[in-house]
């Protein structure tokens, strides 16, 4: 089996490089209201932090990212780099080019503070103390711990052995049916998540990740509504009690047993990461779709495959490439947020910045691959050499549990492909031109086993 270069699923250093806009250009207050109708209440209303099924159906339907990449491309050539919106309540301003993508990450977290004070109002509904949302020293030792704990840049995580483990006995339960929709593969999602944090899939271990759902659609309103006080608190007692049991084999013992600095709640940690893997989930079960619709390329990864014992961790760089390519063709982070510290040309302190991936993602001028299937680009330099192709972000802000979603996700996707065939019922993808909205909901497959 030919070795792959492993997919670097963030840009380099030097495509972040690049200098940061000298002035950011006042917006129309025309242009204010579209983006504001295309752009910001489209993203609000799919659900930032918890996806909205209706909405995300309506969505697909409508292809409201369609309509706000047109217009962002527009408003590049009207305006250039980035553009600051005519907004009454704060300054907000948007990234246009991956020249202004590349400087904002790069300057994170100082002066682009990733605990924006709506980031800081829809997390904190679960995660008060995660690092996403904090700042200074704490958010230093925060982000010590986590990357201690999740490995980022390594491709097997020391824990994968029982993981690999897991998600093979997951897989075989999940194709025990003639059909596969969301709701059974979600419920399969969440037994390996659980093993994977927490350990086990006890009753107190489904309380937690229940609880963890009401909380999150309470964060898609993030100040605008109040907390669930109660639901919260029972959220994360659960979370301490689950972390204390350390289970051999997952994240929540790793977090117990690595040293956290005075002041660092290390429980605190895990509610993120159990909201990432929901992303996750989304991923996997989209470039599943992707399987179905592209024959060559799933032909390319069951290659890929062959002789390798899946119950052992596997790295699978193509595999990897493709969950990557995914995210690139729909962004589970519909948007990236900054907030100045201090003066900058970006505006005045506290000003909010947004990257809207969507956009950079599936820029039909600048990607000549912008609506297909392209996984090489993870492979070949092309995606760590564009700023603003950020499945996972990018610089010092970049997502340190990665790694670990670019482990479980593809070995997930390899045990279900490796000797099943999936067929899309319901949904027509067009491998050329495929949608910028997908509704990972709506998905259906047939399933057929190979070997018979």
């Amino acid at each position: 089996m030919t070795t792959r270069p492993a997919p670097r699923a963030i840009p380099s250093d030097e495509a972040l490089s690049a200098a940061a806009p000298e002035s950011v250009t006042q917006a129309s207050l025309a242009d204010t209201f579209r983006v504001v109708g295309r752009v910001l209440v489209p993203t609000v209303l799919t659900g930032v932090v918890k996806r909205r099924p209706r909405v995300m159906a309506l969505a697909q339907k409508l292809q409201t990212d369609r309509a706000a990449v047109r217009l962002l491309g527009e408003l590049r050539h009207r305006y250039g780099h980035a553009l600051r919106l005519r907004l009454p309540a704060r300054p907000v301003a948007l990234a246009l080019t991956p020249e202004a993508v590349g400087g904002v990450l790069a300057g994170t977290p100082s002066p682009f503070s990733p605990a924006s004070k709506e980031k800081k109002a829809a997390l904190g509904k679960f995660q008060p103390h995660g690092v996403l949302i904090s700042e200074g020293p704490e958010r230093t030792a925060r982000r010590e711990l986590n990357e201690a704990v999740l490995e980022p840049g390594r491709a097997v995580h020391e824990l994968a052995d029982p993981w690999a483990r897991t998600i093979a006995g997951q897989a075989r339960d999940l194709l025990g049916g003639d059909t596969l929709d969301w709701d059974e593969f979600t419920a399969h999602w969440w037994r390996i998540v659980r093993q994977v944090t927490l350990g086990g899939d006890t009753a107190e271990d489904r309380e937690l990740t229940d609880l963890l759902a009401p909380l999150r659609r309470a964060g898609n309103w993030a100040y605008a509504t109040p907390g669930h006080r109660r639901t919260r608190e029972r959220f994360l007692e659960l979370v301490r009690r689950q972390v204390a049991l350390r289970r051999p084999g997952s994240l929540a013992a790793a977090l117990a047993a690595e040293p956290a600095a005075e002041g660092v709640d290390p429980a605190g940690q895990l509610p993120h990461w159990l909201f990432a893997f929901d992303a996750a989930g989304i991923v996997a079960f989209r470039t599943l779709a992707l399987f179905a619709t592209l024959p060559d390329q799933l032909a390319a990864v069951r290659k890929e495959l062959d002789g390798v014992d899946l119950t052992e961790p596997q790295q699978l760089p193509r595999l990897r490439a493709s969950v990557l390519e995914s995210v690139r063709l729909w962004p589970t982070t519909p948007a990236l947020l900054r907030e100045t510290r201090g003066e900058t040309a970006w505006g005045p302190d506290r000003t909010t910045i947004m990257v809207y991936t969507p956009y950079f993602h599936r820029d039909p001028e600048r990607l000549p691959y912008a609506d297909r299937f392209e996984p090489e680009i993870w492979l070949d330099g092309r995606a760590a050499n564009n700023a603003a192709l950020v499945p996972f972000s990018g610089g010092p802000g970049a997502c340190p549990g990665r790694d670990v979603v670019l482990f479980a996700t593809p070995t997930l996707l390899a045990n279900l492909v490796a000797e099943h065939d999936f067929r899309l019922v319901g949904t027509a993808l067009e491998p050329g031109n495929l949608p910028l909205t997908l509704d990972n909901f709506g998905l259906r497959f047939e399933v057929g086993d190979r070997r018979s």
